[in-house]
């Protein structure tokens, strides 16, 4: 499985997971996002997308681990390791033209903070 992960560059972006090498994915609060996380694998690869501030996917990374909070059973830990900056960034209103993403949740859901790829989007957005 593939997922997109939205972040606010302002608060923390690609480039501070490219310096820091690996981070908690955390801060998530929508329900289906949440289960969404919980589901993650370690290994799967994830592209970051930059919300407010860009609007673009810029980045990938990988999940390391997926554990729980100990004072909350519910909320997923989710730690991912730097991958590589797309060789070109891919903006949204060019995602939002793709036939790969014809009726995507990324578009019918646009506030989830976390969203499952296809084969076919991830490998559109990290090499299309």
């Amino acid at each position: 499985m593939h997922y997109l992960l939205k972040s606010e560059p302002d608060k923390y972006s690609f480039d501070d997971l490219l310096r820091d090498g690996e981070t908690k994915w955390d801060g998530i609060k929508n329900p289906q996002a949440l289960i969404t996380l919980r589901n993650m694998k370690p290994g799967e690869q994830c592209v970051i997308y930059h919300s407010n501030v860009g609007k673009a996917a810029v980045g990938t990374a990988k999940v390391i681990s997926v554990t729980t909070d100990p004072d909350d059973p519910k909320t997923p830990i989710v730690r991912l390791k730097a991958g590589k900056r797309l060789k070109r960034e891919k903006p949204l209103t060019e995602i939002r033209h793709a036939g790969v993403f014809l009726g995507s949740i990324l578009f019918r859901q646009f506030r989830l903070s976390v969203v499952p790829l296809s084969e076919e989007q991830f490998d559109w957005l990290v090499h299309g």
